[in-house]
């Protein structure tokens, strides 16, 4: 199947499908966390979202983009947690099955979360390649629509109608950082961005321990032997090809952290801005908290991605 990069006209009838269902979450700001960064910060709370995370838009566009006798035949997909979460809330939105391959090792908070939400549970090896494998095998013997979890044309349609909503909550923008892991909502945002505003600077914040796609960029390929090592587990994929030609299309600059700066940011957001955050998704703060001289005096979207946490597993 060949996987194209979303047009900003399938940007827009994203937002058009999605308004039935997803939420329209909320931007907040801290004084606190503004005098930390020297900057104006802007959080878009995608924790908030349906299923505690922004994969709620890009699933459940896939699943309404589908016509009728493929939705009927239901949806497959391999995820660590909050887009396999996402797929079975958007299936049970259209009344049709959804199977989720889980890698062995996976949060336990979001393994119950993706079964509470109705989807069926397929067990993996805890490897990349072990999930496409198994994904591939079971979208043969179930006959169901394989929805990738990023490197799929109306899942970036989906997470990119989070940039429509924050340019319109916040105009006056001059950066936005979002995390970068598979690349489904670092594309989706910045095609629509740029549709919206050429000007605006794109950034994407990855854990130093996986950082594949810091990586491709600076070597001009993409990147596929990093083994990830980090304690971000929603920014464990390697990055997609399409994901990766978007970055370089738009000019993303990549900002790596260490897991000791995600977990701060993590702790930094729970107090200041009060809001329950995944470490994955406090990489867009820490990001901004280290590189201070890239957005010092500027008025930065910093999209907080989601908030499944494992309270019995907190990272500090």
């Amino acid at each position: 199947m060949t996987v194209s990069l979303p047009s900003f006209a399938q940007i827009q009838d994203a937002a058009a499908r999605l308004a039935p269902h997803a939420r329209v979450t909320p931007v907040l700001r801290s004084d606190a966390l503004d005098a930390l960064a020297g900057a104006e910060l802007h959080f878009k709370c995608e924790n908030l979202q349906r299923g505690g995370a922004f994969k709620f838009r890009g699933a459940c566009n896939a699943v309404w983009a589908l016509d009728e006798a493929s939705a009927a035949r239901g949806v497959a997909t391999h995820s660590s947690g909050n887009h396999g979460t996402a797929l079975a809330l958007a299936a049970a939105t259209r009344g049709i099955r959804a199977h989720v391959v889980v890698p062995e090792g996976a949060v336990r908070a979001k393994l119950e979360a993706i079964e509470r939400a109705g989807a069926v549970l397929h067990r993996c090896a805890p490897t990349q390649a072990a999930r496409e494998a198994a994904t591939a095998q079971l979208v043969q013997a179930t006959g169901a629509m394989l929805v990738h979890p990023y490197a799929d044309t109306q899942v970036m349609a989906g997470q990119g109608t989070l940039a429509l909503e924050l340019l319109a909550q916040a105009p006056a923008l001059d950066a936005l950082v979002t995390p970068v892991g598979g690349g489904g909502l670092a594309a989706g945002v910045a095609t629509a961005a740029h549709a919206l505003r050429p000007e605006l600077a794109l950034f994407a914040a990855e854990p130093a321990g996986a950082d594949d796609a810091a990586r491709s960029l600076a070597r001009g390929e993409r990147v596929t032997d990093v083994v990830p090592q980090t304690v971000c587990d929603g920014l464990r994929a390697l990055v997609g090809e399409p994901n990766l030609q978007a970055l370089r299309e738009h000019r993303v600059e990549i900002v790596t952290v260490s897991d000791e700066e995600a977990v701060e940011a993590m702790r930094l957001l729970w107090r200041e801005l009060k809001q329950v955050v995944e470490v994955s998704s406090a990489t867009a703060l820490a990001a901004v908290l280290k590189a201070k001289d890239r957005f010092a005096g500027r008025r930065v979207g910093v999209v907080l991605t989601g908030g499944n946490v494992d309270l019995d597993a907190l990272p500090w």
